[in-house]
């Protein structure tokens, strides 16, 4: 396509950031390569748009790839009246591909979007507006306009049924508002992506919404402690940037901080942390010997992967649980990570049932995930429904004292996660290791479980995870060391 045509992604790009629009039509290679991570929601999507086809069954598929072959043959195909995946069609400068094209009567067509998200979100009736101009533009009907989402609450029971795993939502309506005005902007897009010179382009809101933008030369030269790192800033840090108050030390004494902001704004300022030692030692005294630091990782697919499961259900796949028995005592380490493509759950709850006993304190960072991944587990497997009951009432949660400013250092940048907490307060970090998220844990341990890796690769990446997860729980058992230095 020629940079004077507009496409529906283009459009959407628009729609957020006009310095967007025009970097990703005319100098793309200023835009980062899409990561493992966003290659895996790409490769979602299209799964779920290959089993979304399932629900037109005399439908024809288009090929993809060739733009121009695609655009001709959508042509001759509206002749057949037959669903149609993938059709292209061009109307002047503006291009546009439908997932599915369906004819409801001799004249018309509905248009049904694939989402592999469980909801309708704002931008998606925008999405499919302009995907109604180029049709109608072209000349082509359309009746009414649907998306097609992930139905969460179906459960798999053997083959993937696309009637239970998809909701359709008639959208018609939302759409022609979205579409209220479209032609002035398509007009304007035009302009700006046939222009020589990227627009200019402030921070703000439009920043992450709908999507996170992949710029990042937007977020150079500003200061370490920016206003951006302001805790829960949120409104408050756009409003302090937009007056030209780029660093957290130039918000004026007067301005409206919560008194965890103000915390955070002493500490940079003093370059020291902020210690409650009274509050840190109410928490430590409510822990109960023998400690067990537990740390889950999961897996969630739009496409539920084992029966019994739904969309974007959490599966665990690998624990790792330091314990110790009594204060001062050695850490003694356990870890679980699951083999072959059958179903994990079982075999990693018969392990951790072994491994965590009647009494003491199960800690965890953040304990809502770990507390619904042991409920989910409890809730499917009636074997270990009393032990997982016994476990959640034990569960502690150790970002509490961050979470509550009790200890907040000014390494943390307003953050209160594992990932921001451990270096601030150990000095030990995940910098540097293969695999340092939960999201690629995830992503690793699908790719050498369910595509075609060879075994010395995936013996590598099994080590890598079995060393993140310990980092983990490890590192937690570290802080609670450290606070109980702090606390004196």
């Amino acid at each position: 396509m020629e940079h004077t045509t507009l496409s529906k992604s283009r459009y959407l790009n628009g729609l957020q950031c006009p310095k967007l629009l025009w970097i990703a039509t005319n100098e793309p290679e200023r835009l980062p390569e899409p990561d493992a991570a966003a290659q895996h929601r790409f490769d979602q999507g299209h799964l779920v748009g290959e089993l979304a086809k399932r629900l037109y069954p005399a439908g024809i598929d288009l090929p993809s790839q060739d733009f121009t072959a695609n655009i001709a043959l959508t042509k001759e195909l509206l002749r057949q009246r037959k669903p149609l995946f993938e059709a292209g069609v061009l109307s002047g400068s503006i291009y546009a591909r439908a997932d599915i094209l369906n004819p409801v009567n001799d004249a018309e067509w509905d248009i049904i979007e694939v989402k592999s998200a469980a909801s309708v979100k704002e931008v998606n009736y925008h999405d499919v507006a302009f995907q109604k101009l180029c049709w109608e533009d072209a000349g082509v009907r359309i009746r009414r306009c649907f998306l097609a989402c992930i139905n969460n609450q179906y459960v798999r029971n053997g083959e993937i049924d696309p009637e239970g795993l998809f909701t359709v939502h008639d959208v018609s309506e939302p759409v022609t508002v979205a579409g209220e005005g479209i032609r002035d902007r398509v007009a304007a897009m035009l302009d700006i992506i046939g222009g020589p010179a990227c627009p200019q382009a402030d921070i703000g809101p439009h920043c992450g919404n709908p999507y996170p933008c992949p710029l990042e030369e937007c977020w150079q030269g500003l200061p370490e402690h920016n206003v951006f790192t302001l805790y829960y800033g949120g409104k408050k840090s756009h409003e302090l940037y937009q007056r030209g108050i780029l660093d957290i030390n130039g918000i004026p004494a007067s301005y409206g901080l919560n008194e965890k902001q103000r915390i955070q704004c002493r500490c940079v300022a003093g370059g020291r942390p902020h210690v409650d030692r009274a509050a840190i030692k109410g928490f430590l005294a409510g822990l109960e010997y023998p400690l067990y630091f537990l740390d889950f990782e999961t897996f969630a697919t739009a496409v539920p992967l084992f029966d019994g499961t739904r969309p974007y259900q959490n599966i665990p796949f690998q624990f790792s649980l330091h314990v110790q028995r009594t204060p001062g005592s050695s850490l003694k380490h356990h870890s679980f990570l699951a083999e072959g493509r059958h179903d994990p759950r079982p075999a990693l709850a018969a392990a951790l049932s072994r491994l965590v006993g009647g009494r003491g304190s199960v800690i965890a960072y953040n304990k809502s995930f770990e507390e619904g991944v042991l409920k989910g587990l409890g809730d499917f497997f009636p074997g270990y429904a009393g032990w997982a009951r016994g476990v959640l009432p034990r569960l502690v949660d150790l970002m509490a004292p961050f979470r509550s400013f009790h200890y907040y250092h000014p390494m943390q940048k307003g953050s209160a996660s594992l990932k921001s907490v451990l270096p601030a307060v150990t000095g030990l970090c995940y910098d540097g290791m293969p695999i340092g998220s939960g999201d690629d844990a995830s992503l690793a341990f699908l790719t050498i479980t369910f595509e075609d890796v060879p075994e010395d690769e995936a013996a590598k990446v099994r080590q890598q995870l079995l060393d993140y997860c310990r980092m983990d729980t490890e590192g937690m058992a570290m802080i609670v060391e450290r606070l109980k230095e702090i606390a004196g």
